[in-house]
């Protein structure tokens, strides 16, 4: 996965999810505190308007009071005085008193005058109340508070009213007045529209944050994978810088091999068969010594071929796996060095000849190498067994140790060897030995990249 899609998936789609997350929490808990404040406020104000209608009503009860509760007044003219009191009180711009009897007729309505002598039994309003015959229910249980739409006189348009209603028992009528409920309306609306635009507004911000922060995501990981690539670039030049020393390196060593050991043998073995040449055609009879000299030195020759051929690639890698040719590359280096050294090779399935047998004989290469260089040892035991799931190569020596071997821990050498392993899923480990000095170095990778397949 590239860096750019791992920024997206571990930094942006995170935050950007929690940002909606946020938004989305913020924008319930705004809707729902709009809600119980309009209904606080709503019910704050009903509260002070169904005080209000009590106080009208009683104003008209006592108005009428001294006409009502006479028993020898002509009941006929007293509910005409009655109606011409209760059409003469208003308040406000649309507060009127009204009545009606038993029936539903109406009999006082001065903001709506044709509607007096009418019949509104079976009035409903648009939410389908039957609003006559719940008022004059609601004042036959002795008095109450209902809520309807009806038209406003003043514009002339269905409005929520909020009325209270008491009853005139002993003529069977029924009179209150009402509030209409517009300005409560319009508050909570008000309420509702400040809330969404406050809720649209923090969205807006969150969008706002969101977007910063992604840029800011963005340009950051733009500017580590700028950063990466840059150490990339020099890690691999410098990769390639070890590779091309490496290369040279070993160049120099097979050239000084080949003009140190090669070279030399073959100019002394010319040497010889030239003096033989010379004795032949002398005459002299000793020319056979030079020939027997020549052959010994083209035998050296051919076996040093055969050293630098082992070194650079040995045959017993590919003919006999890696038991094999670690146990002839002991043998060899103690025949070299003079160091003894002690091979042991443990019981192992059959492993094949790659790129992961050939990293541990490199490594068991190099580690002689070092040695050989610097640890100045009299004894190194090389161990080649299976350990767990792993093919583990271990290489110990008595010598001065790491405190004393810098170019073991430090040099190319270690890094090459610990690449080797590392390509093909294992690792390595170089300690102090033991008490008395040494290196212990183990490698060790997955048996199954070493292992032969079987058909």
């Amino acid at each position: 996965m590239r860096l750019r899609q791992k920024i997206i998936v571990l930094a942006i789609l995170p935050m950007v999810a929690a940002v909606l997350a946020i938004a989305a929490l913020v924008a319930y808990q705004a809707r729902e505190l709009a809600r119980l404040e309009a209904e606080l406020l709503e019910d704050s104000m009903l509260a002070a308007k169904r005080a209000e209608l009590r106080h009208y009503v009683q104003m008209a009860r006592t108005a009428i009071a001294h006409i009502y509760d006479e028993t020898d007044r002509d009941d006929t003219l007293a509910r005409e005085e009655v109606k011409r009191i209760l059409s003469a009180m208003s308040f406000g711009e649309d507060g009127y008193f009204f009545a009606y009897d038993a029936d539903g007729t109406n009999l006082v309505h001065p903001r709506q005058p044709d509607l007096v002598g009418t019949n509104l039994w079976k009035v409903r309003d648009p939410q389908g109340v039957a609003v006559i015959q719940r008022l004059l229910e609601t004042a036959q249980q002795g008095g109450g508070f209902l809520r309807y739409v009806w038209n406003k006189p003043s514009t002339s348009q269905p409005a929520d009213k909020l009325s209270y209603v008491v009853a005139l028992d002993r003529w069977g009528w029924m009179y209150g007045t009402g509030i209409y409920l517009d300005d409560v309306a319009a508050v909570t609306g008000e309420i509702k529209e400040r809330t969404a635009h406050n809720i649209s507004a923090t969205l807006l911000g969150l969008a706002a944050v969101a977007v910063v922060a992604t840029l800011a995501v963005f340009a950051g990981g733009l500017a580590l994978n700028i950063s990466e690539q840059r150490i990339a670039d020099q890690q691999l030049k410098l990769l390639t810088q070890r590779l091309v020393s490496s290369q040279e390196e070993e160049r120099a060593r097979v050239s000084r091999e080949l003009h140190d050991g090669l070279s030399q043998l073959l100019v002394s073995t010319k040497f010889r068969f030239e003096l033989a040449q010379e004795r032949l055609q002398e005459g002299r009879g000793n020319a056979a010594e030079a020939i027997e000299s020549g052959i010994a030195g083209l035998a050296g020759a051919i076996n040093e071929i055969r050293r630098i051929s082992h070194d650079l690639r040995p045959s017993l890698l590919d003919n006999l796996g890696l038991p094999a040719a670690l146990e002839q590359l002991a043998e060899d280096f103690g025949h070299r060095t003079g160091i003894a050294v002690r091979a042991a090779i443990g019981p192992l399935p059959p492993l094949a000849a790659g790129s992961a047998t050939t990293s541990l004989f490199r490594v068991a290469q190099e580690a002689l190498t070092n040695v050989e260089r610097h640890a100045h040892a009299a004894q190194v035991e090389l161990t080649l067994d299976q350990d767990g799931s792993d093919l583990r190569l271990a290489i110990r020596d008595d010598g001065l140790g790491m405190a004393a071997t810098g170019p073991l821990n430090k040099g190319i050498g270690l890094r090459n060897m610990r690449e080797r392993v590392e390509h093909h899923g294992g690792a390595l480990r170089v300690e102090q030995g033991n008490e008395v000095g040494g290196t212990l170095l183990i490698a060790t990778v997955p048996l199954h990249m070493a292992e032969e397949k079987m058909a």
